[in-house]
Formats: C-alpha cells, structure tokens, sequence
C-alpha cells in the first residue's frame, strides 16, 4: 500500500509540476518535459500486479463493455441503459472503493484501495465514463442525423403545399 501511495503522490506531484509550463525567459517560448511526466506513471504501472486474477476480470469486463457500446450503437435504450450503469458505477465509486479497501485480503495480494480513491478511479471510474462519452458522442451523432433528416422532411413538406397552391 505505502508502494503504491509513494507512487501515487510522486505521479501527482510530477503532474502538477510539468502541466505548468515553464517559460523560459531567454526565447520567450514553452517547453513541455514529458519524460519527466512519464516516469511516475510507469513507476504506477509497474506497481500494480496486473496478473492479479480480479484486476483482470475488471479490464475484461470493460473491455466487454465498450464492444457492446460499439455494437449496439444503433439501439438507443441499451446504450441509455449502459449509460445509465456507466454513471451509476462511477457514482457509488466511493462506496464500492470504502467496502473494497476493507475485504482486500480476500481477493487481492496487496492493499490497492487508498483512502482517496486513486487505484478505484484509474481501474474503475475511468473506462466507465469513457464508455459513457463514447455513448453520449454516438448520441449526438444520431441525434445530429435526425436533425438533417427532420429539416429534410420539413423542407420536402413545405415544396408540397407550395406546389399545392401554385396550382
């Protein structure tokens, strides 16, 4: 746990530090160090045991997810339904990280659940609501569609009664 807590707060720190550009006074210009940004992040990486049998059910189960929200781009209440699971799961995130930082040693080696929620949100709450973006960007691409097609309808309407009372 302090492993993975030393990185946590390295990786934010390092965040912090290199999202702020540095000017550099000479050439007046910004420069952006992304090794330095990269490293605690693969220090994050490389702590995690991503052999863990339950870590790999959660990346599965995601990945399963996002290829139904692909597949069924076309049926509106499944996608309004994953969304509606997409938020809920992010929503008892708190919850679901406070139960699971207590029963950790009943399925997992180490203690990942820090009282902040970071492992939880990185592993849970991200790809949910990157599945819910996917489904709400397929939405207002369908919904644009309808607008075209509605507008069209509308536009053929109007050239029918003007045809109508030219004649």
């Amino acid at each position: 746990m302090d492993f993975i807590a030393a990185h946590i707060e390295e990786l934010t720190a390092e965040l912090r530090k290199h999202l702020k550009l540095d000017q550099n006074s000479n050439t007046n210009t910004q420069h952006f160090n992304a090794q330095a940004l990269l490293a605690p992040i693969l220090g994050f990486i490389h702590a995690v045991d991503w052999t863990e049998p339950w870590i790999i059910c959660v990346l599965v189960f995601h990945l399963f997810l996002l290829v139904l929200v692909v597949k069924s781009r076309k049926h509106v209440n499944v996608q309004m339904a994953i969304f509606l699971f997409g938020v809920l799961g992010v929503y008892c995130a708190e919850y679901l990280n406070t139960l699971l930082s207590r029963n950790w040693t009943h399925f997992a080696r180490q203690q990942y659940f820090d009282p902040f929620g970071i492992f939880l949100s990185t592993l849970w709450s991200g790809p949910l609501l990157l599945v819910t973006t996917v489904i709400l960007v397929n939405s207002l691409f369908t919904l644009a569609g309808l607008l075209v097609k509605w507008k069209r309808a509308e536009l053929r309407y109007r050239s029918r009664l003007a045809q109508q009372k030219s004649q």
